[in-house]
């Protein structure tokens, strides 16, 4: 069994949509919540819709805090 793991990057307070939210790039995972544990909480729900039973879900699941203004050039 190979160990895989996905990052989601977590901002909290997010300027466009309000509220916190969560990505996966990579993996068009995307969720929102109204606090850390609803984003938690959703994150993995969204890892077990996106993966389901018939993709090799990841081991590991972690997020990374994101505190500034995310740009795209």
């Amino acid at each position: 069994m190979s160990r895989t793991e996905i990052i989601f990057f977590y901002v909290a307070g997010d300027e466009v949509d309000g509220g916190d939210s969560a990505n996966a790039p990579g993996y068009g995972i995307h969720t929102q919540g109204g606090s850390v544990e609803d984003v938690r909480r959703n994150v993995l729900e969204a890892v077990d819709c996106h993966f389901g039973d018939t993709r090799e879900r990841p081991n590991l699941i972690g997020t990374h805090l994101v505190r500034g203004a995310i740009l795209v050039a």
